[in-house]
């Protein structure tokens, strides 16, 4: 098949692209706008594929994506492109807006246009990416479910919400065949390094302070990236019409654990910068809104799909660290940039 992916040099669509390019015969076009966390070294083990292309655009660009989609003629469309960052959406959030809910907009349109000229045997789909932060936060018990009431947050969460709905509103009222997919926080390699955890690992590296945000007991569902992708991939070929799913890591572990267990495996390296990384933490003020708990329950990918996550959460962990510390010139780059490693969103 013919796949078109937005934002596929993001973190999680990169993923998917090297797992389409590497494990399957299907054709990719990656369109990416290359903001801040777009990183084209992420798909240099690809990009001379002869079935990878590249093209760089914006989603809010009427013209250029009702052009890209009509000349590309994809089977699919997996629409990763959007400002994810919560502590950027609390610093400025009219890019989320304009980006998430705008450009969701503009693909959708585009898409639907695209979808009506081919014939009524058609195989196309719309695949939406959002998050779990649509739903808000649990307390000590329960799981997030596909049933669950949307009560967004966050700047961040609630435009991943209003494009969630405007993609649900496209298969009900035109009947486009949409499919959307909820996942829990996504760590592993090629992640940017203002995230939890690689921001952790560098910082225990350079022997920078651990900021943890409040008391650290905010609790988090952790999914391997690359579990994710298989499942996204999955999705893609067998997910009906209409369907959503929820992806979760089954990993539920509070920040200040995952933070302690980063040190633990920072210090088994020996490459830290202090011989007890755990010396480094350091307790910050929290965010506004910050929710209290995510967990997922994937149990509906599992029975309809046959997915689950293949990878525990301390194995993940070392394999990441472990990516860090062997690709010191891929975030060197980025280091070398605009970005200074701080935590946003703190007022």
């Amino acid at each position: 098949m013919r796949y078109l992916i937005t934002g596929g040099a993001g973190f999680i669509g990169s993923a998917v692209v090297r797992r389409l390019i590497e494990q399957s015969d299907h054709d990719v076009l990656n369109l990416d706008k290359l903001t801040y966390a777009g990183n084209l070294a992420s798909l240099a083990s690809v990009e001379d594929s002869p079935r990878y292309r590249f093209v760089r655009g914006d989603i809010c660009d009427t013209t250029f994506i009702n052009q890209t989609i009509e000349d590309y003629k994809p089977d699919r469309l997996l629409h990763f492109a959007a400002e994810s960052h919560v502590d950027r959406s609390i610093d400025g959030p009219a890019a989320f807006v304009q980006t998430n809910v705008v450009g969701t907009y503009v693909l959708l349109e585009a898409a639907r246009a695209y979808w009506q000229s081919l014939p009524e045997s058609n195989d196309f789909r719309f695949q939406h990416i959002s998050t779990d932060e649509v739903f808000g936060t649990l307390g000590p018990t329960g799981l997030f479910t596909e049933e669950t009431r949307y009560a967004p947050n966050s700047p961040y969460s609630a435009s991943k919400a209003g494009s969630d709905h405007l993609v649900r509103a496209w298969g009900e009222t035109y009947g486009m065949p949409v499919v959307t997919t909820n996942c829990s926080n996504n760590y592993g390699p090629y992640q940017f390094p203002e995230k939890l955890i690689p921001l952790m690992i560098l910082n225990a590296l350079d022997g920078k302070p651990l900021p943890v945000y409040g008391n650290g007991e905010n609790v988090r569902d952790w999914l391997y990236v690359y579990d994710h992708a298989d499942a996204l991939i999955l999705v893609s070929e067998k997910a009906a019409p209409g369907t959503t799913y929820n992806v979760g890591g089954n990993a539920e572990r509070q920040n200040i654990d995952v933070v302690k267990a980063i040190c633990a495996a920072v210090d088994a390296t020996g490459k830290g910068a202090v011989a007890k990384a755990e010396d480094l933490i350091t307790y910050v003020q929290d965010r506004p809104g910050h929710d209290a708990r995510y967990a997922i329950d994937c149990s509906r990918i599992k029975i309809d799909l046959g997915w689950e996550p293949s990878l525990g959460f301390e194995e993940g962990l070392q394999q990441t660290v472990e990516w860090y510390l062997a690709n010191t010139d891929w975030w060197d780059a980025i280091r070398a940039g605009t970005y200074q490693g701080e935590r946003l969103g703190t007022l």
